[in-house]
């Protein structure tokens, strides 16, 4: 073996935020799979260039690109690290965890992931899930989500909608009591009906044959799960789609009016703006949930 007094060799840890950082194309990506702060990260790239005497990367705007200097000692480096990573003795007693984030709508997250969440936990214990929630209707992204469920399309084809349903009315049974006898969908002009922007009632209404305007009395609720908590208690029908509603539904807190149905005026779509494996996986186990979520809600609608 030759002298190590020889030679300048870098530390491994600057070996390792040079490699991630020319995989991820991305200091501040490089810099949180190392659990480091950005300023930290770019010191050890900077020693390490300073020791080689070359520059490793390309610095324009927001790109990151490597220099022919960068590439070729990537090509050098890379088998030496993948060579520590592989022997056994290098590898932690419990590996670290691949965290994901989730963006998602309020209600969709508390009605349709968090009954299912334990599922996915213990299928995959080595993901650590994170969901955060975004305003309804919202069509931007904070840019830090793995998975983004989106609630503000139009024209999804059917094959991106999570949850493919119709809108139904439903009211609690205590307001119903109030107004007896109902002639259903005719005497809806004696109903107090909850208003929203998220899913106006004038399309359910010509579809019922009805000639009403859009109601304008009582508070406008700008979030589902709240106009569903008025509706259970009693403050006026809601128009929901069943796999929202299947607690209130099944607890007999609602029930659905009749069965004439309408389209919604949007649609539940998944983005998947950081791909990976462990992102498409959590992608199908929620297509598959939301399959479960639309069955249980018709057999809500059926009965």
């Amino acid at each position: 073996m030759k002298a190590f007094n020889d030679y300048r060799l870098p530390s491994l840890d600057a070996l390792l935020a040079f490699e991630s950082a020319a995989r991820l194309k991305s200091f501040e990506q490089a810099a949180e799979v190392l659990a480091l702060t950005g300023s930290a990260l770019r010191k050890r790239i900077a020693g390490l260039e300073q020791l080689l005497g070359v520059s490793l990367f390309e610095r324009q705007g927001g790109s990151l690109r490597l220099t022919a200097d960068g590439q070729l000692y990537l090509e050098q480096v890379a088998p030496v690290l993948q060579q520590l990573l592989d022997i056994p003795q290098h590898r932690r007693t419990v590996q670290r965890k691949q965290r994901l984030i989730l963006c998602s709508p309020p209600t969709f997250a508390r009605q349709v992931l968090i009954p299912r969440l334990d599922e996915h936990s213990r299928a995959h214990p080595q993901i650590d899930l994170q969901i955060q929630l975004s305003a309804p209707l919202s069509n931007t992204s904070n840019g830090q989500c793995d998975l983004e469920v989106r609630g503000d399309s139009l024209e999804a084809p059917a094959a991106k909608r999570l949850l493919d349903e119709q809108l139904l009315p439903m009211a609690a049974p205590a307001l119903l009591a109030r107004f007896r006898p109902l002639q259903l969908p005719e005497d809806f002009a004696r109903l107090p009906l909850l208003r929203s922007p998220l899913e106006p009632w004038r399309p359910w209404l010509q579809a019922a044959g009805l000639d009403l305007p859009e109601p304008d009395q009582g508070p406008t609720l700008l979030d589902l799960g709240m106009l569903l908590e008025a509706a259970a208690n009693a403050q006026g029908v809601v128009l929901a789609r069943p796999s929202l509603a299947r607690s209130w539904l099944a607890q007999g807190r609602l029930v659905i009016l009749g069965e004439v149905s309408s389209p919604p005026s949007y649609h539940y779509t998944l983005d998947i703006p950081q791909p990976s494996p462990a992102a498409q996986d959590l992608a199908h186990w929620l297509q598959r949930i939301c399959r479960d979520a639309v069955v249980q809600g018709s057999a809500h609608a059926l009965g």
